[in-house]
């Protein structure tokens, strides 16, 4: 592990080399510098030729207004190798800073949106690593890189046409991409601030409390806000578990005895005495409802202040480059006035409304299908078991539930597929768009998928001991697994799978006396020396980072947690132990998440956001759900239907009743979200002076315009 930062003190001495194993130049005399940071490194298939690598440095060199992505490019070992490290010159990051819309702290201690033309006047402006952080540096160059498009109609040297042919305002990226030339494209790690990073997290021994900034700094914001809702997420579980374990173990109703006796005993309910006068069900479910309505307003607060304290909370991505897979006809923007493809938004609508939306809906109607199917069957088997009374039809009841898990898990992998191709066919423009409408159809689904089976035991057989039971098997079979997934395969893996070649890298005595040599000068050297000395670090530090298993997104993270929160939420008042079970469980996943993040997965690429962005609007989607769900399950708790029963009401009056109730719960939800802002009023302060300023910097810069164009001679202004 020791040899990860070799390779960055061995680049950051290659600076203006002339030769094949040199940096590229820059042009601009505030970018040169004694040192270069390698922040990307660029795989390319084997069977590459030197001329197309020659074509995509220069490519990645070239000015902005060549199509090209103004960054600074390294060769590798030669032109030979496969694989291509890039930095960023100054320049390139604060321009992409001030597209961005980043703020960043200004001489009076303020966070402030950067500006280019006042980048003097910010703090730390003269140092980029302390400027922006590892994460936004390594972004930068991400984003630079999509945003390289061909100029005009050409073809790639080296490659055979039709695969080779590149049309104008491509994406020159993504096509290499999609004719095999590029493999992959990694952020290099800093083994340094990797090593620092894991004893402040996941080795310490505290049980909540994550080093956030250093998170952010090292991740981004996409993976510490993860981290700073999963913390928070936790954290708010105590109140809940505290009243689970009350509930269950100390009020006579939590036993649920009423509610474990079959339908064949009518009289179980009037024989039954132990309901205190406040039934458990009405609490449990009371409390649910006020729980999830604050946790959420609270919640937005919180992110709100990260968003200030990160710089994010002004970004512009509307205005910036297309994402690589937008694709249409080219034309000027008419709001940026840049050339770029164009996709009318009623097509984009159109596609959404008669396609994705039935197709969505098709495999919605699959998940009700399969689930009247698995009732059906079971039913069968069941009566067929009865019937026989043999004890080899005994294993058959449980063929039914194996088929429906079986079939759900294969439909599922099928339609996050299809989901992926419907939101690529809807060609959105920016990629916070897409991912919004990925995730949204991958939620719907999940819902669907996870509670659909509860609502209908629930709500349709109003079987509250079998309610009791799946979520209760759900949420034990689940803690098990995760316990397992979590815990137990990260750390197999991490000790007997890549314990070998670490061992193999720490003892290497070359790697060992590259350490001991420390930066190695660029003149004078010899080029075979430089070359063999490339050529070992980059074997000994990319062969790791390239045998890392890439992070699929945190998809399969949020939806834990978002399944979580509606068994809790939804149903935790017919299962009070669901908080304190949770909350074991996360206790662990903190640490185990942040394991796997920094030993197991190769590093990815985090774009700055403000928030969780379509995952909070389905936490607060599934909160608003369970003031229905509550309200309709409190109908249904043993207590209610006694007292509903003593004073004589029929079916009719009871829906009435329970309908007004489910309004009044709801707009007692909205007035108590209406009463906790969505940001602190500092934050809300803050950003309305840097509206003010923005303001304020634009009206100067227009009288500045307005001067220099009166000074200018009449003939000037006839010649622009």
């Amino acid at each position: 592990m020791t040899s990860q930062k070799e390779p960055q003190g061995e680049f950051s001495t290659l600076t203006k080399v002339t030769g094949p194993s040199s940096w590229s130049r820059v042009s601009c005399p505030c970018c040169i510098s004694s040192h270069i940071e390698p922040l990307v490194l660029i795989q390319l298939a084997e069977s590459v030729q030197p001329i197309t690598k020659q074509w995509i440095m220069s490519m990645i060199s070239a000015p902005v207004k060549a199509g090209g992505a103004q960054l600074l490019v390294h060769p590798g070992e030669d032109m030979k190798g496969d694989m291509i490290v890039v930095a960023a010159p100054r320049c390139t990051l604060l321009r992409v800073t001030e597209d961005l819309g980043l703020c960043k702290t200004y001489q009076d201690g303020n966070m402030t949106a950067f500006s280019f033309d006042d980048r003097d006047n910010f703090c730390n402006i003269d140092d980029m690593k302390k400027f922006l952080t590892l994460a936004e540096r390594q972004y930068i160059v991400k984003y630079e890189l999509d945003s390289m498009r061909a100029i005009e109609d050409q073809r790639i040297p080296g490659i055979p046409t039709p695969k080779g042919k590149l049309k104008a305002r491509v994406s020159i990226l993504q096509k290499l991409e999609k004719a095999g030339v590029i493999r992959n494209v990694t952020p290099l790690h800093d083994q340094k601030l990797l090593t620092a990073l894991g004893k402040q997290w996941y080795s310490q021994k505290s049980l909540w409390g994550q080093p956030l900034d250093s998170i952010h700094a090292y991740f981004g914001g996409t993976i510490a806000y993860y981290f700073s809702f999963l913390d928070y997420y936790t954290l708010s579980l105590f109140p809940p578990a505290i009243l689970g374990v009350f509930i269950t173990f100390f009020l006579p109703s939590a036993n649920f005895s009423s509610g474990n006796k079959t339908d064949s005993e009518p009289t179980a309910l009037k024989d039954d005495d132990d309901h205190p006068s406040v039934s458990s069900y009405m609490v449990q479910a009371v409390f649910s409802m006020l729980w999830s309505t604050i946790f959420m307003e609270l919640w937005k607060r919180r992110s709100a202040a990260l968003s200030y304290r990160w710089g994010t909370f002004n970004l512009a991505e509307q205005f910036q480059e297309p994402r690589p897979g937008f694709h249409g006809e080219v034309g000027t923007n008419p709001v940026t006035g840049r050339l770029e493809p164009l996709f009318p938004d009623w097509k984009r609508r159109l596609r959404m409304g008669l396609v994705s939306v039935p197709v969505v809906g098709v495999f919605l109607g699959l998940v009700v299908m399969g689930m009247a199917g698995f009732y059906f069957c079971e039913r069968l088997v069941s009566n067929w078991h009865k019937g026989s009374g043999s004890y080899f039809t005994a294993p058959l009841v449980y063929i039914p539930s194996i088929a429906h898990i079986v079939y759900t898990n294969v439909l599922g992998n099928i339609y996050r597929n299809v989901a992926l191709q419907l939101t690529e066919s809807e060609n959105h423009r920016e990629e916070s768009s897409f991912d919004y409408h990925h995730t949204t159809k991958v939620l719907v689904f999940t819902f669907f998928n996870n509670f659909a089976v509860l609502f209908h035991i629930a709500f349709f057989k109003e079987d509250m001991p079998l309610l009791r039971k799946r979520l209760a098997s759900l949420l034990i079979v689940t803690q098990v697994v995760n316990q397992f997934t979590e815990v137990v395969v990260p750390f197999l893996v991490d000790r007997f799978l890549t314990s070998a070649d670490r061992n193999l890298k720490e003892d290497d005595p070359e790697v060992d006396h590259l350490q001991a040599q420390g930066s190695l000068p660029a003149f004078p050297v010899s080029s075979t020396v430089l070359y063999s000395q490339i050529s070992r670090i980059q074997e000994l530090y990319f062969s790791y980072i390239l045998n890392l298993v890439p992070l699929q997104g945190l998809f399969a993270e949020y939806i834990e947690l978002l399944v979580q929160f509606g068994y809790l939420s939804l149903f935790s008042c017919v299962y009070p132990l669901t908080a304190p079970l949770l909350l074991l469980n996360n206790l662990t996943e903190i640490r185990t998440d942040a394991y796997k993040l920094c030993k197991l997965f190769n590093k990815p690429f985090s774009a700055p956001v403000a928030n969780m962005g379509v995952w909070q609007l389905a936490f607060e989607v599934l909160s608003f759900i369970s003031v229905v769900s509550n309200c309709w399950l409190l109908l249904l708790s043993p207590r209610v239907k006694e007292l509903t029963q003593e004073a004589g009401l029929s079916s009719s009056q009871i829906l009435v009743i329970a309908v007004i109730v489910e309004h009044v719960l709801i707009m007692a939800k909205m007035i108590l979200a209406f009463m906790i802002p969505d940001e602190p009023d500092w934050v809300r302060i803050k950003r309305e002076q840097i509206e003010f300023h923005s303001m304020q910097a634009l009206k100067k810069q227009r009288i500045k315009s307005s001067r220099v164009d009166e000074k200018l001679p009449p003939k000037a202004k006839m010649g622009e």
